[in-house]
């Protein structure tokens, strides 16, 4: 293994970052202290300049490059943060940048990338394939490549954020990182173990791109076959072979969390932070309940914040749904006037709020005897959600959940 990831280079790299990189100060969470029993703290990397970590790993690169290695253009593949980071660095040292990106990236993305000079092409439904167009085309046209994540630079670059949070917090416990490719895992977990042997530094990937899980767990890395998740900027198929052994050595633990869990999480950080994380950055929020430990000092980065409006309001609807504070029943009633009427009180008299009704009278042969009334409407919560049912019960009804028609 190279020796390139050593304090001192960190502490280089620290210097440089600083130019770029906005003070992420940790941000105590009560909310997510009182829920897992342990002190859990916040490294808000969705506040960066580019809305991400990966500024850090990307100008840190580039300043290493000779005159010569900028001069002939720089070129990357990214699902959107590092793209980000690659163009806002270049464009600071005066360089060309082509970036590939997939073509599923959240428009959000694409724009800001365009938006600091670069060059954008999309190419692909996932990273791998973006990255394969990436380097023929620095083949064709010699530009610089620059990894996102198998690169010892780039992984020295996002360490510089285990600096951060150790000068802030040096009886750190726990630390959480998002993992992709691994870069920023890399970065981090080498450098806090340099820093203390006895920080755990535990990774977190979506249940569905678990690439590096895998790859720990067969002792090589190893290509999934496919990547399914809402987490698109870990949506990786294979993780770095240059900095594998690295986390063979440093990570202690990898944890899967499911998509439904990052639109709860995604609901938590806005009610309880006010802060917009994009579904990779909640990674790390997803999985502190599943954080065996009790009365620890835990850190969560929160590696971006980069989520188009679209995919923001689906992920809210859906989070109020799955926190049973959205729902919709399916109510039959006799056709006669006053019917709906007296459905909809009940649910008033219960401080139900009816956002939603569809009326069909056309469910039943006889539409003389039978129609059917389904009512989406809004309750506090689960508890709230079942006494609405149980008064609807009462009064003889035989409310049906179905799906939430919003």
């Amino acid at each position: 293994m190279e020796e390139m990831l050593t304090l001192e280079t960190f502490e280089e790299a620290s210097e440089i970052v600083k130019k770029v990189a906005r003070d992420t100060n940790l941000v105590f969470s009560e909310h997510f202290s009182s829920q897992t029993g342990n002190k859990v703290y916040l490294k808000p990397e969705n506040m960066q300049y580019t809305g991400a970590y990966k500024l850090r790993g990307a100008y840190y690169k580039i300043s290493t490059l000779t005159d010569e290695e900028r001069g002939r253009g720089l070129i990357t593949a990214s699902a959107g943060n590092h793209a980000q980071g690659v163009a806002y660095a270049a464009k600071a040292f005066g360089a060309k940048a082509v970036i590939v990106m997939p073509t599923s990236t959240p428009l959000i993305k694409v724009n800001r990338t365009k938006s600091y000079g670069a060059e954008v092409i999309l190419h692909g439904d996932v990273y791998d394939e973006a990255c394969e167009k990436a380097l023929e085309l620095a083949e064709e046209h010699g530009y610089t490549f620059i990894h996102p994540f198998d690169d010892l630079a780039v992984a020295t670059g996002q360490g510089t954020i285990a600096m951060e949070i150790f000068k802030e917090l040096p009886l750190v416990d726990y630390i959480l990182v998002p993992i992709g490719g691994g870069g920023l895992a890399t970065g981090v977990s080498t450098l806090a173990k340099q820093l203390n042997p006895k920080i755990k530094v535990i990774g977190v990937e979506p249940a569905n791109a678990n690439c590096m899980q895998v790859s720990l767990q067969k002792g090589e890395v190893t290509t999934l076959p496919k990547v399914n998740t809402i987490a698109d900027g870990t949506a990786v198929k294979r993780p770095g072979e240059k900095i594998f052994p690295y986390l063979q050595q440093n990570l202690d633990e990898i944890i899967t969390v499911q998509d439904e869990e990052l639109i709860v999480a995604f609901l938590d950080m806005v009610e309880n932070h006010k802060m917009i994380v994009e579904n990779s950055g909640l990674l790390t929020v997803a999985a502190l309940k599943h954080l065996d430990v009790k009365g620890k000092k835990v850190v969560s980065v929160l590696s971006g914040g980069n989520m188009d409006v679209i995919t923001m309001s689906s992920v809210v609807q859906n989070g109020l749904i799955a926190r049973n504070r959205i729902f919709t029943l399916s109510v039959l009633l006799p056709d006669k006037p006053g019917s709906l009427v007296k459905v909809a009180s009940l649910i008033s008299e219960n401080q139900g709020n009816i956002v939603k009704t569809e009326h069909n009278a056309f469910y039943s042969v006889n539409r003389n005897d039978t129609v059917e009334l389904k009512v989406t409407m809004e309750a506090f919560g689960a508890e709230h959600k079942q006494q609405i049912i149980n008064a609807l019960e009462q009064a003889g009804y035989k409310p049906k959940q179905v799906r939430a028609l919003l």
